[in-house]
């Protein structure tokens, strides 16, 4: 009896001892939410205060729940919206573009006259700008990025964001011509010529003044020439393969008349 005594009092004991030895950062954040006097002294300045200093050191999903918390017990408070833009900063910090963008969207919808919707319509269109993939691959991220800084820049020509939008405006233009390009010279080498045409129209036509114009205007050239070429080609050879055609039906012909 003694004997199941002392393990029972024994291993609780022996568990918090280890968790307090241990140096495990879990623990320490565990401890930071747990001790009492700190939920009592849990201000909105102070979970924001603290919010901002785990965004600071790195620790973002520590933040999101520090700025949750602030919106959950203090809805009505002015923090709110600050509490919103760190939520979708740590998310965009933590490459969680995803994420952010949800939360960067529901802002801007929520939010439109907010001092912090250009900021926030900035931000939106990163987070498609950082998921742009290589050149030969699917282009929808840098299609969107796109839309998403021409609205800021239609909606706020006068804010310092917008002029940062210009840049990244003319880089996903660029790719976006760049794709077309690769596109084009992949049927130019395949022999496609009229498709090939057709990419390097559309660039010489949407996305002028880039860089491309020297290389497109060459292989925009070179491949009218060889498209008239190969259209003339395949007209003759259609020509001979119908003569052929003609006079093996007549040769047929004949040889029915004749019984043969």
């Amino acid at each position: 009896m003694k004997r199941r005594l002392t393990i029972k009092i024994s291993l609780p004991v022996i568990f918090l001892l280890v968790l307090g030895m241990s140096g495990c950062g879990w623990w320490k954040d565990m401890r930071e939410w747990w001790r009492p006097a700190d939920m009592a002294r849990a201000t909105p300045e102070s979970l924001y205060k603290r919010g901002a200093e785990l965004y600071q050191e790195g620790r973002y999903r520590k933040a999101i729940e520090s700025f949750q918390r602030l919106m959950e017990q203090y809805p009505l408070h002015n923090l709110v919206v600050s509490a919103e833009i760190g939520i979708a900063d740590s998310y965009f910090s933590d490459e969680n573009y995803i994420e952010a963008e949800m939360v960067y969207r529901d802002f801007i919808s929520l939010r439109p006259t907010n001092e912090n919707l250009p900021y926030a319509m900035y931000q939106l269109g990163m987070c498609h700008y950082n998921q742009i993939g290589a050149i030969d691959q699917d282009q929808t991220e840098a299609i969107k990025a796109l839309k998403e800084f021409e609205r800021l820049t239609a909606r706020f020509t006068e804010s310092k964001f917008s002029v940062l939008a210009e840049r990244h405006i003319l880089e996903c233009r660029k790719r976006l011509a760049e794709k077309e390009f690769y596109v084009g010279k992949f049927y130019f080498t395949q022999g496609k010529y009229k498709a090939a045409l057709g990419r390097f129209e559309t660039i010489a036509r949407e996305y002028p003044g880039i860089g491309l114009d020297y290389k497109v205007r060459y292989f925009l050239e070179e491949s009218k020439k060889r498209f008239i070429r190969q259209e003339a080609e395949e007209k003759i050879k259609k020509e001979k393969e119908e003569k052929k055609a003609r006079a093996k039906a007549a040769k047929d012909a004949k040889a029915f008349r004749e019984g043969k």
